[in-house]
């Protein structure tokens, strides 16, 4: 191991954005927090979007710190961002509009036109990527169907934590990992899929040239080194799709383990040397994403605490401000198994009273509804809880490998209660940490671009090295069986 060296890690998602400082010496990394930031849509003639502009500041800003504390002493920037969301560059290589938010209506019934131009088993068999409306592949038809100005006018497509990347640098790219996601590349190539740009009528020629994990792609620009005040530091291609650096930062060692990356989504699999893309991951809705090191994320992506975060801020908005560890508490003492919701319903995509939605729910599929809110985030809980144990099921089953334990990271590890009740419902160990876990796998992949690490085996002893992990064993495995049971049946 090299002596002592320092990355900035820019890692931003749904609700915030951070910039870490990571160090790596002696075999342990230290991760410093230097800018936070909140992260969320904006409403724009009667869209949602990204405030890009905004976000792009707060992430200089995070730099100048970073860069201040380590002396300008900085190997490298990393940025890994959520996802399927894009901007549109024009000729003059500037953004024609505010890029467009996942969750915005535009896409509301796009994924039946799509299969109207190309069969929804040709479009898996040729990117093997899980079916949401929310895609980059149902955004760009969307904007396509609806004769889109701005797209007619686009030289460019750079996804979101490359395009962050881009005005840092200068340089357009698409990240692998962050390019498989868009349900739009060929996952046996980790090229563009020519039949699904050439079936559904959409430009290749705007697409990004695709490049790996782990290639330094430029260094910030004259007038962005002089706005921040330091060098001409490397700008890496990291994992940029954050759960691909995610995973790289799992403290996974021997024997089949699992990973769950807990936050706004679950996202939940294996890592595996190469796609699965045959009947059953179709029947079971799985995507192989890209990883690092030529690896793929089988995995399946869960609605995950975005319900809890949005009933949040719908009390709030109704004026009880309540925390996360009230509301945690108060499902603690709340009845078991009230009832249950399937926490993928299109009806809890987008932002709004996710209480009176989650009710509606309930009442169509002849449950009680709810006005106690430790019973409402109890429920969510329990449900997504049985969510991981139908997904661990079908890991198993389309690999034909069991499943030893499951590492959760990220986030959502602080909700205690939630990572139990993942025990109980997959009747196996559960292994938390670190909730920074995306950081982690954007400086290590920075590392090992420097030649500071090796591979992907050391980067996960560096990670077990480093911080403190906590053991859940299952409990009540009868009543969980059960529940699972009715679960599978409703």
């Amino acid at each position: 191991m090299a002596e002592k060296s320092n990355y900035i890690a820019v890692d931003l998602g749904a609700e915030s954005g951070r910039v870490m400082l990571g160090t790596i010496a002696d075999g342990q990394l230290g991760l410093e927090q230097m800018h936070r930031f909140g992260n969320g849509p904006i409403e724009h003639q009667g869209s949602l979007r990204w405030d890009f502009g905004r976000l792009l500041t707060e992430i200089k800003t995070g730099i100048g710190k970073a860069v201040r504390e380590a002396d300008g002493k900085v190997l490298g920037i990393g940025v890994d961002t959520w996802g399927v969301d894009f901007g549109l560059l024009g000729a003059d290589g500037q953004l024609i509009e505010a890029p467009y938010h996942y969750r915005d209506g535009r896409t509301n019934g796009m994924m039946d036109q799509a299969f109207a131009l190309m069969p929804k088993r040709d479009i898996y068999q040729n990117t093997g990527i899980q079916f949401m409306q929310l895609n980059s592949l149902y955004q760009l038809l969307a904007m396509r169907q609806a004769h889109s100005e701005v797209l007619a006018k686009a030289e460019k497509l750079i996804f979101m934590a490359d395009l962050f990347s881009y005005f840092l640098c200068g340089q357009a790219f698409g990240e692998y990992t962050l390019a498989s996601t868009s349900q739009m590349m060929d996952m046996t190539t980790g090229q563009w899929s020519a039949p699904i740009f050439e079936k559904l009528g959409l430009p290749m020629n705007i697409m990004p040239p695709i490049v790996m994990p782990g290639t330094v792609v430029g260094e910030l620009t004259d007038a962005v080194a002089q706005e921040i005040g330091c060098g001409k530091i490397p700008v890496i291609a990291v994992g940029s799709h954050d759960t691909a650096s995610a995973v790289l930062g799992v403290p996974g060692g021997g024997g089949h383990w699992a990973y769950l990356s807990s936050g706004t989504w679950s996202l939940m699999g294996v890592e595996l040397p190469q796609a699965i893309v045959d009947d059953k991951s179709f029947k079971y809705e799985f995507t192989n994403e890209g990883g690092v090191e030529n690896t793929i994320r089988l995995l399946k992506n869960i609605m995950g605490l975005w319900l809890v975060q949005e009933c949040k801020r719908q009390w709030q908005r109704e004026g009880q401000d309540l925390s996360y560890g009230q509301l945690t508490d108060m499902a603690a003492k709340a009845e078991p198994f009230f009832g249950h919701v399937e926490c993928d319903c299109s009806d809890f995509l987008a932002p709004g009273d996710m209480p009176s939605r989650i009710n509606k729910h309930l009442t169509e599929t002849g449950q009680e509804s709810t006005d106690d809110k430790g019973q409402m985030v109890r429920l969510v809980l329990e449900s997504l809880a049985l969510k991981y144990r139908s997904t661990v099921a079908a890991i198993e089953d389309i690999t034909g490998q069991s499943i030893d334990v499951l590492h959760i990271v990220g986030g959502g590890i602080q909700n205690e209660l939630l990572c139990q009740f993942a025990a109980n419902a997959i009747g196996k160990k559960v292994v938390t940490g670190p909730i920074e876990a995306t950081a982690s796998g954007n400086i290590l992949m920075q590392a090992k671009a420097a030649g500071q690490i090796q591979s992907i085996a050391e980067a996960r002893e560096v990670v077990r090295n480093s911080f403190d992990l906590k053991e859940y064993q299952a409990q009540d495995s009868t009543l969980w069986a059960q529940k699972y049971e009715q679960y599978r049946d409703r």
